[in-house]
């Protein structure tokens, strides 16, 4: 089957979790052509060969916070300049590939091409969570209006597809039909890594300008390991106990495994692949975030984790010092790799393949 795969290029979570589904789609014979924006579309060039770049939403952050003026401003404008290019990669990918299916992992451009030429499209990502799903009021408390804008805002972005199939580690009450939740989708290298205690803490974070954290972190008395605060780094720099390291996929996942805990921002591939190899998470999502902020209090409600707005001497004690606790809970999580997600894709090809009603005409 000719398949054409969209992926947002917001935060590399949707490009990592779609390289996985990808390759599966590719040992399974299928014909793929990619279509994504920014990191994301430089992420999966260096790994497929038919990767189209397309203008795509982008945030711009400061002080870990979403900068909601200077994002909008930027995004018309710069959407405005696409727009002309946009429309080129649409008659060449149909003069020259002709999907016959569509899977869209939160990208809009595949999604208003599947539609217009009567495609089937299918959603894979785990934004979709907000909408598909029922949160109880409690974990809302305090974002209630943010939660409810960002809902519909996730719900108009790929109305009326055919499925969803929504990854994550928690599972809330379903409240729309053609919805499935899985486990998240994990990369192999991860799923073959075995996990160990270490003495060291792993830090991601992409904000550059978090600046305040490196000053806590150099008090903790505990090696860091710090991923994405200086990008750009050819070497690793040392100050004291704080090592900045440039990004190497293989040696964040090997100092993942090797972690004693981990501090990250919101990212959901990082919360993932934490429960998966059972490593306890201090959660800082970015200000502005809903969706992160959603997950992070999943995780500290599962107790896998805590979650903060801030980082502080005070919450990374708290947090240390709960580390032993957050372990005897993930110690019982279990997961069945990527197989649920894989079978769940395989029988919604094929019963589109056969013309079984396909063709969603409602959201429910």
């Amino acid at each position: 089957m000719r398949i054409l795969y969209g992926v947002v290029g917001e935060g590399m979570g949707h490009a990592i979790r779609s390289k996985v589904v990808i390759d599966r789609l590719f040992a399974q014979g299928h014909n793929v052509e990619i279509m994504a924006s920014s990191r994301a579309a430089d992420f999966l060039a260096t790994r497929f060969p038919e990767v189209h770049r397309i203008h795509g939403f982008h945030m711009i952050y400061a002080e870990n916070r979403v900068r909601k003026g200077p994002t909008l401003w930027s995004n018309v404008r710069d959407g405005l300049v696409a727009m002309p290019r946009q429309i080129r990669s649409y008659f060449e990918l149909v003069d020259d590939f002709a999907p016959e299916f569509v899977i869209s992992d939160f990208e809009s451009w595949v999604y208003f091409y599947a539609k217009s030429h009567g495609l089937p499209v299918i959603s894979i990502d785990n934004a979709q969570v907000l909408n598909r799903t029922k949160h109880a009021a409690q974990l809302l408390k305090g974002i209630r209006l943010q939660y409810e804008a960002t809902r519909l805002f996730v719900k108009s972005k790929l109305p009326f597809c055919e499925h969803y199939f929504i990854t994550s580690f928690f599972s809330p009450p379903v409240r729309y039909r053609r919805t499935t939740l899985v486990p998240p989708i994990l990369r192999p290298e991860v799923i073959g890594l075995p996990a160990v205690r270490g003495d060291h803490l792993l830090v991601y974070q992409t904000a550059e300008d978090h600046r305040a954290l490196a000053s806590v972190l150099a008090g903790c008395g505990l090696e860091c390991r710090i991923y994405g605060l200086r990008r750009g780094l050819t070497e690793e720099q040392v100050e004291g106990n704080l090592r900045y390291r440039p990004f190497d996929e293989r040696a964040f996942i090997e100092d993942l495994a090797s972690a004693r805990a981990v501090i990250s921002g919101g990212s959901f591939t990082v919360m993932s692949e934490c429960v998966y190899l059972r490593k306890p998470l201090l959660s800082v999502p970015v200000g502005g975030q809903v969706e992160q902020v959603v997950n992070a209090r999943y995780l500290q409600e599962l107790g896998y984790g805590r979650v903060a707005d801030h980082i502080d001497e005070a919450v990374l004690r708290d947090f240390l010092a709960a580390v032993p606790a957050c372990e005897e809970r993930l110690a019982s999580y279990e997961q069945a790799g990527n197989t649920l997600l894989f079978d769940a894709l395989d029988a919604e090809l094929s019963r589109c393949t056969n013309g079984r009603a396909c063709g969603a005409t409602t959201d429910v």
